[in-house]
C-alpha cells in the first residue's frame, strides 16, 4: 500500500477551538517579541483588573450577616468569568492563569493598603499602568504590520493563555 493511499484513508483529527485560535494567534504575531508581549499583556491584566476591582459593589444585606461583603466586588466577577472562559478553551492553561491573576490579586489588596495609609489612589496606578501597557502594546501590534482591532482585542482577550502556551510547549507539557 502506498502513502498516499493511506494519507487518504486517515481521518483528520478534529482541532480544538484553542488550538485554532493559537494557531491564527502565532500566524498573526509571529514576527513579535513574546517576552515583550507577555510582560506588557501582564501589566495591562493587572491595571484592567485593579480598576473593575475598584468599582464600588453593592452592600447586600445578606452578604453583611454572613460578613462575606468583603469578599465580593466586580473583581471577583471578572475573575470568574475569564477563569471560566478559559476553562472552557484549555483547564489546564486556566490554572496557569488563575494562579496569576491571584498573584495579581494581592498586589491589588496590598495598593489599597497603601491608598489606606495615604498613598496614591489605586484607581491613579491602575489606570497609569494600564493605559501605558495597553500603549505599548498597541504599538507592538501595529509594528508587526496592519493589523486591526480585532486582532487587538484577540490579543488582549487570548493573549495570556496564548502566552502560558508556549511555556507550557517549552517545557513539553500537555495542555
Amino acid at each position: 500500500m502506498s502513502k498516499r493511499n493511506l494519507n487518504r484513508g486517515q481521518k483528520e483529527t478534529p482541532q480544538r477551538p484553542v488550538d485554532r485560535y493559537f494557531k491564527e494567534m502565532d500566524s498573526v504575531f509571529a514576527k513579535g517579541n513574546k517576552g515583550l508581549y507577555a510582560i506588557f499583556l501582564s501589566l495591562a491584566f493587572f491595571g484592567i483588573m485593579g480598576l473593575i476591582w475598584m468599582v464600588p459593589f453593592p452592600q447586600f444585606d445578606f452578604l453583611v450577616r454572613m460578613n462575606a461583603h468583603t469578599f465580593l466586588n466586580w473583581g471577583s466577577l471578572f475573575i470568574a468569568i475569564v477563569v471560566y472562559s478559559y476553562l472552557k478553551l484549555a483547564p489546564t492553561l486556566s490554572y496557569a492563569a488563575l494562579f496569576c491573576i491571584a498573584i495579581m490579586s494581592f498586589f491589588i489588596v496590598q495598593l489599597e493598603y497603601v491608598e489606606r495609609d495615604g498613598g496614591p489612589s489605586v484607581v491613579l496606578v491602575c489606570s497609569s499602568i494600564a493605559l501605558l501597557s495597553l500603549l505599548v502594546l498597541f504599538l507592538l501590534t501595529r509594528k508587526e504590520g496592519s493589523l486591526g482591532l480585532k486582532h487587538f482585542l484577540a490579543l488582549l482577550g487570548i493573549g495570556p493563555i496564548w502566552l502560558w502556551s508556549k511555556v507550557f510547549d517549552r517545557f513539553k507539557w500537555k495542555y
